[in-house]
């Protein structure tokens, strides 16, 4: 079912076109992604879907019952109230419905001083109200409250806190709950994934994935967009294009058209040249004069294809150092970090090395203290004890996802030019204009950018430092999705050490080669990319329940089992057996596979032909080895 039909739709503000002629539709259950570059109109289009935008022309199709849930991208609950009676208030009616059932339970406790007749409409009345009330939740709305505070890290907080004690983000993390304990049936989700730390995000693509109703989200969180769209829609250049499958498919499939679109208009020119040639030549002649005007009749009848526009402009730059530091570039001993009106300290016990040419991203939950150690190196904050070393000739860099060090009452060019005076005015401007300041761009002032433009300054001066330590603090906020893959690039072949701290998984993926997890009392290092890290993390779980379990069987009395150490070997069996299955499933598939290769091969066009029979063969023996691998695994299944 069609939940929502945009046909047309355009929007401009005064002579700036934003968007022109959009069409989209959602179905209900949908997951839609809405990409572009920043400034594309992503947001205007969400504010538009939900009503608080109107637009130009064109028209939107909706049923009429159809209830709207919209997170714009910096909302934060504004309440006097506290955190569980926000929450509470979604839930009124069944407040109200469950304060109805006391009274009624408390008038049948009176059932002797009733009328039989009023009696037994005050039982039928009961009934009917009691099921209404479970049909609509009203026994687990409670639990529903402290599941999406638990999945948005508010455990540790008393749910009494009041809401206007809270920092902004953690406003921004009540108002998506609150939003999603409404379940409306369109979810339209500006920046979702801001202020949440990775553990968080996790939760909220679980969540996601099973919401009953249809999902329409703008993000540049790449993994985040891989796990919950199944449909991408690009703005670009003011218009939509529709694309199937997750955000990794859209960008191989928005090559493979582009390819296509470029050969198919490549393939054209050549024809209206020949055509165009060929009237030049025969137009003149009394002889062929007709096939000549023939010829320019059909050249003029032609559909001329316009050359594909390809991408959009993007920044290009990289990061070169002065010097090269020496091999040990950071040493950190038993570090500890307090503040002085605080009891427990923000983390201790902190141990790392840092090696030249390493890239190392720092994750744990917020509050852990991520940025203060970051701060605590470059020296901005003093630790409580333990011991900071630089190395050698380490000179480091910083870029402040607040950017607090931009001046905000000088322009672009002199934000640059005052810290750098001895270079020329048109090598500053070279550096800006590679970061997408050009022209005019540059005298603007640093107060009148966007968060992505200020992004952009903010490493355009991290360049001109030429560090050789760069220690960025979450890099990838306030850009679009096309400057993280130019910074990744640009960071990729940095021949210096980084230390940074992101929520973004895509980029650590992209950058790290190590993953240290920091908590309260230490932190752990993983030798590998954030993938690994999630990998290690889910093996020390899985080795830790098992720990666990075995300690249960030993600590039960032999040939006795209690009931639940008897669930979990059921747990583990049925396990087993889904294994299993899922392993006889693709052997299955594997064989048929195979057996569909060998009918091919007894073909003769494909016998008669070395490089296709070459090439099945080579087929063949990939699929026959994967059987073997899984008949090896299957095996050892079935004799555990």
């Amino acid at each position: 079912m069609i939940v929502m039909q945009l046909n047309g739709v355009s929007k401009s503000f005064g002579a700036d076109e934003i968007l022109s002629n959009v069409k989209l539709e959602i179905k209900d259950r949908d997951r839609i992604a809405i990409v572009g570059r920043n400034g594309a109109g992503k947001s205007t289009l969400l504010k538009i879907m939900a009503g608080e935008l109107s637009h130009d022309n064109g028209e939107i199709y909706k049923p009429k019952d159809l209830t709207i849930g919209y997170l714009s991208q910096h909302t934060g609950l504004e309440s006097d109230k506290t955190m569980w009676n926000e929450m509470l208030e979604v839930f009124d009616h069944l407040v109200i419905q469950e304060k109805k059932l006391r009274a009624m339970e408390q008038q049948m406790s009176m059932a002797g001083d009733m009328d039989p007749e009023a009696y037994t409409k005050l039982l039928h009345d009961y009934d009917r109200l009691q099921h209404a009330f479970d049909a609509d939740g009203g026994y687990q709305y409670e639990a529903d409250i402290k599941s999406v505070l638990s999945g948005l890290n508010f455990l540790e907080y008393d749910f009494d806190t009041p809401i206007h004690t809270l920092s902004g983000g953690q406003k921004t993390r009540l108002a998506l709950g609150k939003l999603l304990l409404t379940k409306p049936a369109l979810l339209i989700l500006d920046e979702p994934t801001n202020h949440l730390d990775i553990e968080t995000l996790g939760w909220l693509e679980s969540y996601l994935t099973s919401y009953p109703g249809a999902i329409a989200i703008v993000s540049h969180d790449r993994y985040f967009l891989d796990r919950t769209a199944s449909i991408v829609y690009e703005i670009s250049r003011h218009h939509a294009k529709k694309y199937h499958g997750t955000y990794s498919k859209f960008l191989e499939q928005k090559a493979l058209d582009y390819e296509q679109e470029l050969k198919e208009f490549e393939k054209q020119q050549t024809e209206i040249k020949k055509m165009e040639d060929f009237i030049q030549r025969n137009i003149v002649r009394a002889s062929t004069t007709k096939r000549a005007q023939s010829r320019r009749k059909q050249l003029e009848k032609m559909e001329k294809l316009d050359r594909p526009l390809g991408e959009e402009s993007s920044a290009s730059f990289s990061f070169q150092v002065k010097k090269r530091s020496g091999n040990d570039v950071l040493k950190i001993e038993s570090l500890a970090f307090r503040y002085p009106d605080e009891e427990q300290p923000i983390f201790e016990q902190m141990n790392l090395r840092v090696n030249r040419g390493e890239r190392i991203a720092l994750v744990g939950p917020n509050g852990v203290g991520k940025t203060t150690l970051l701060k605590t190196i470059l020296g901005i904050t003093a630790p409580e004890k333990g011991s900071l070393q630089l190395g050698t000739n380490v000179e480091i860099g910083y870029y402040d996802q607040e950017q607090a060090t931009l001046s905000s009452n000088k322009t672009v060019l002199n934000e640059l030019w005052d810290e750098y005076p001895l270079v020329m005015e048109k090598d500053i401007r070279t550096v800006l204009g590679n970061f997408l300041f050009t022209g005019d761009d540059v005298l603007k002032p640093v107060s009148a950018l966007s968060g992505g433009e200020k992004a952009r300054l903010a490493l355009a001066k991290l360049k001109m430092q030429e560090a050789n330590l760069l220690i960025l603090d979450e890099p990838t906020n306030h850009l679009d999705i096309d400057s993280k893959e130019v910074l990744e690039a640009a960071l990729a072949d940095f021949p210096g050490s980084i230390i940074f701290v992101s929520h973004d998984r895509y980029f650590i993926n992209k950058i790290a080669d190590q993953v240290v997890e920091m908590k309260p009392n230490g932190a752990t290092v993983y030798l590998g990319d954030y993938d690994y890290y999630v990998e290690k993390k889910q093996e020390e779980a899985e080795l830790a329940r098992l720990e666990q379990a075995k300690q249960v069987v030993q600590q039960a009395d032999e040939g006795k089992r209690s009931f639940q150490q008897e669930k979990q070997l059921q747990s583990e069996q049925r396990k087993k057996e889904r294994q299993i299955a899922k392993l006889e499933e693709e052997i299955s598939s594997l064989e048929l596979e195979l057996a569909e290769l060998e009918e091919k091969m007894t073909q003769p066009e494909i016998y008669q032909d070395h490089e296709k029979s070459l090439e099945l063969l080579q087929q063949t023996g990939t699929v026959k080895e994967k059987i073997e691998q899984l008949m090896e695994e299957w095996t050892a299944l079935q004799e555990n």
